[in-house]
């Protein structure tokens, strides 16, 4: 009953936007462009980039610096946001995979192309700082 109410305001919700505003304190998208944009939350759209699926390990592995706290709710988030599909599978000991959704996948080539961006021209922001000091 509970979880109708929820879906049914979700709806609702979603119909009252045609484009977010991120401008606007009121509009949903500046916290879903904060959760994208997270630290964390850019990392695991490129780890899970490749289609696979992952489980939880990999992932940690991958992002080096990541806690295990910090994963769980960057993972909980992008999923409550549509981005990270996570499948639990009913055997023992726990078997949990996450991949992306198609919406996924579509913010994970933007934020990739920003992190290419950096990594290319990391040696001219690094001299600029360096320059700084």
């Amino acid at each position: 009953m509970m979880k109708n109410k929820a879906q049914n305001d979700q709806q609702g919700l979603a119909q009252l936007f045609t484009r977010g505003d991120v401008f606007s304190d009121k509009c949903p998208s500046r916290a879903v462009l904060n959760h994208v944009t997270s630290r964390w939350g850019v990392l695991v759209l490129v780890a899970l980039k490749d289609g696979q699926t992952h489980r939880f390990s990999e992932l940690r592995r991958a992002i080096t610096g990541v806690s295990e706290k910090m994963l769980a709710q960057t993972l909980q988030t992008l999923a409550q946001d549509g981005f990270v599909l996570r499948t639990a599978y009913p055997v023992v000991p726990p078997h949990v995979e996450y991949s992306l959704t198609p919406l996924g996948m579509d913010a994970s080539d933007r934020v990739a192309d920003l992190i290419g961006w950096v990594e290319d021209n990391i040696h001219h922001i690094v001299s600029v700082q360096t320059a700084a000091d």
